[in-house]
């Protein structure tokens, strides 16, 4: 039995896209994202009261970019993942990990904007900043997808799994307006039904709105 620990519109969601990828049997337990995380019993399954928390085989494991290479490895090593020996294992993981990049800066701006309630709380510093540092990790994906459809050789893997969610989340602080390539990348991914699948029900979601321009605006 799988279990997938979960909050909508977060890390978890990266590894419920995957699992859904991966067409397994598994459960989800669905949590706000909220003191919740904080409880002795949460916990136990995640140290630091984060998600995605997963049980497997009889083990409990938290950190997204373990658990992805933890399922491919288990369930789809030649397909979602690389194994060692492949000639393209180091490049998969480094684009694995990659979304851990981005989605620092998405945690950094989700704070700015959605925990810090009080204009005055807020530091239109920081959020030009974390915005300026989306920017430059969209430069880097841009030049990576200028010749290929996909992050790693010429097929879909779990390294687009993991910088899809991350740039999901990215783009509800900076458009890829101006990143053609990047633009159609995401286009195509999030089109899978495995990713229509892993996104919030209605009322389900942590932001109400679809976009928050870095403050104060001008």
């Amino acid at each position: 039995m799988i279990i997938l620990h979960h909050c909508p519109q977060s890390r978890s969601m990266r590894t419920l896209w995957l699992l859904h990828e991966l067409d397994i049997p598994f459960d989800v337990r669905t949590y706000p994202f909220d003191k919740t995380l904080r409880r002795p019993e949460f916990l136990e399954l995640s140290p630091a009261g984060r998600v995605p928390a997963l049980q497997i085989d009889g083990i409990q494991m938290f950190e997204t970019g373990a658990i992805t290479q933890y399922l491919c490895e288990q369930y789809s090593p030649d397909v979602l993942g690389r194994p060692v020996g492949h000639s393209d294992r180091a490049h998969w993981l480094i684009w694995v990990h990659f979304a851990e990049t981005i989605s620092q800066h998405v945690a950094a701006l989700t704070q700015q904007h959605i925990a810090l309630y009080e204009d005055a709380m807020r530091s239109p510093i920081v959020m030009r900043l974390e915005a300026a540092r989306i920017g430059k990790c969209f430069d880097a994906l841009e030049r990576q997808l200028a010749d290929r459809s996909f992050l790693v050789g010429d097929a879909f893997t779990a390294a687009d799994v993991s910088v899809g969610q991350a740039v999901a989340m990215a783009q509800l602080f900076r458009t890829l307006d101006e990143y053609p390539c990047l633009a159609g990348w995401f286009a195509r991914i999030s089109a899978r039904p495995a990713y229509q699948k892993s996104l919030p029900a209605l009322g389900e979601e942590m932001y109400s709105k679809p976009f928050y321009p870095a403050w104060p605006t001008e």
